[in-house]
């Protein structure tokens, strides 16, 4: 469902802008990996005059395998090329905060050290 050059773009991500089907597939094995279960229930639909583009209203309710529940609103835009997602694109009303956002920071400064770890190696 996505193209080559797909965009999944998403805050609640450690990676928040993942570029190509490499970087999404391991963004989503994260997110999966501390879901119980995804929710995703549309509100409204919003299509663009070029059928290529969507806007999706969302009333997420997530369950993480900890048994918490998360509810919050989303919207998402979605452009397609071809057949294929080329960009899918999460906005919130907020930012991460609490404990998911501190796990985001946490998570988000390993993955940079590790990136400038792995750059030194190169030289």
């Amino acid at each position: 469902m996505l193209a080559d050059d797909a965009v999944m773009a998403d805050p609640h991500y450690p990676n928040p802008t993942m570029r190509g089907k490499a970087e999404i597939e391991a963004g989503l094995r994260w997110g999966f990996g501390s879901m119980q279960k995804f929710g995703f229930p549309i509100e409204q639909i919003y299509f663009a005059p070029d059928g290529q583009s969507a806007a999706v209203e969302v009333a997420t309710h997530h369950i993480l395998k900890v048994g918490m529940h998360l509810r919050f609103p989303q919207m998402f835009a979605v452009e397609m090329r071809n057949g294929k997602i080329t960009r899918l694109q999460a906005y919130e009303p907020y930012g991460p905060h609490g404990i998911a956002g501190a796990v985001l920071v946490i998570t988000r400064v390993v993955k940079a050290l590790q990136r400038g770890k792995t750059r030194l190696n190169r030289r």
